[in-house]
Formats: structure tokens, sequence, C-alpha cells
């Protein structure tokens, strides 16, 4: 059972490239499993870590409803932004600059192999990062991800997510809005939600920019505790 995990900054980086850099990983670590049990090879399975910052991108889950995606084509074209059909669950979302993407790729049977419990720690995860910031946020029955004000008529959504799992390996993750341009959330019905507003940090802090390494920093010290995992960190680039 191998608990460490890899950490990998990608900075700014496009999309696609990181959906392909994901699934070599995720590839990897399916594939050593599939070793290990037909020759018991004894492999360890590794995990990573990633975070990045996507150039503004909308992109549509598998039981996802294309009409919660508002514009058309050319509309995208002028607002800089790209659009993919994936293979997560979950409906649309939008990533962009000012957001924390966050995709651990995590062997589950080095952890537990729950995938109820994997989504609820994530939520945990940002849920104890944004009270350190002063914020009550909380989960939402029915509806993944993080929210204010739940059960309320101002309710907003700061932090969605989206997972991936097949042989209890993980992909995809969470998309925390920090500093982010709530203006293309406009665009859709985020993850196909109605009459449910969408927000950011900074906007919530009364405050034009929040030191995203700091709220990494805040994060990454959550996951280390809720999964028990030693964090091993390396910079690198795809």
């Amino acid at each position: 059972m191998n608990k460490k995990v890899l950490l990998k900054d990608l900075g700014h980086k496009d999309y696609k490239e990181t959906w392909d850099y994901q699934e070599t990983l995720f590839k990897g670590i399916v594939d050593t499993k599939i070793k290990n049990r037909r020759e018991e090879a004894g492999l360890e399975t590794p995990n990573y870590f990633l975070f990045v910052e996507h150039p503004h991108v909308f992109t549509l889950g598998k039981s996802g409803d294309m009409d919660n995606l508002l514009v058309d084509e050319k509309k995208l074209e002028e607002k800089g932004a790209k659009f993919y059909k994936i293979n997560r669950g979950g409906d649309i979302t939008y990533h962009g600059p000012g957001q924390i993407v966050g995709y651990p790729i995590l062997d589950l049977d080095n952890f537990f192999t729950d995938i109820h419990k994997y989504l609820r720690f994530l939520e945990e995860m940002v849920i104890l990062t944004l009270a350190e910031y002063g914020l009550k946020a909380e989960r939402s029955k029915g509806e993944t991800g993080v929210w204010l004000d739940v059960g309320t008529p101002f309710a907003r959504k700061i932090c969605a997510m989206g997972v991936r799992a097949s042989r209890w390996v993980t992909m995809h993750g969470f998309a925390l809005n920090v500093n982010a341009n709530l203006g293309y959330f406009d665009m859709m019905i985020p993850c196909g939600i109605k009459d449910k507003a969408v927000t950011s940090l900074n906007v919530e802090l009364g405050k034009k920019q929040i030191d995203v390494e700091e709220v990494q920093q805040k994060l990454l010290k959550h996951f280390t505790k809720l999964f028990e995992v030693e964090l091993i960190k390396e910079k690198t680039s795809v």
C-alpha cells in the first residue's frame, strides 16, 4: 500500500494537453494493477496530484446536456474559449485563469475503495480551506461540489467537482474559484443547475486578488491530513 503522492504543478497549461497527460498517468497506474493481478508482480502503484490553471475552456461530462452551453462556437471563439466533451461524471463546467484546478490521480486501493467517501473528502478539503478565510462553506444535498449559503435564495457555488474512476483509479477532480472571471459562467448553466449563482473567493472577501499559492498550500495541508498521505513535491511541465 503506497501512500506517497507526487505533487506536480503544471502552471498555466492547455486543457487538452493536461487531459492527455492525466490519461497517461491514469493508464500507467491501471496497467500496473493489471500486471500485478496477472503476474502477482507485487509492484507499487504510484499516486499523483496535479495543480494547473487552464486557459478559458468549457467541458461537458458524459451525462451532460449540450443545451447547458448557452453560446455557439463563434461566441466561444470571440471569448477565446474552447469546448470539449470529456470522460468524467457531471454536466458542464468552466475552467479559466484565476481558478485552482486540482487533479488527484490516485489508486484508491492505497487508501480506501469508496468513491462516495473520496468525493466527500475532496469537498471537505475545500470546506476546511475556505474556513481559514472565515467562510462557512457547505455541501448541498444531491449537488456535488462546495457551496455557500446552502438552503437560502443566495446559495452559490464556489468549487465544482467531477471525477472519473476505473479499477479504483481516479482522474479529473475539482476547480476552486479564487480570482475567477465570473462573466464566463454566464455562458452556461453551471453543472446543469438552474437558478443558482457562482462565486469566487476574492469576491466573497471583497478583494481584487487572493494569493493563489497560499490557497494551494492550505488545500494540500488538508488533503494530506484527510487522506493520510506523504506528499512529495515536484515542479515539472508536460
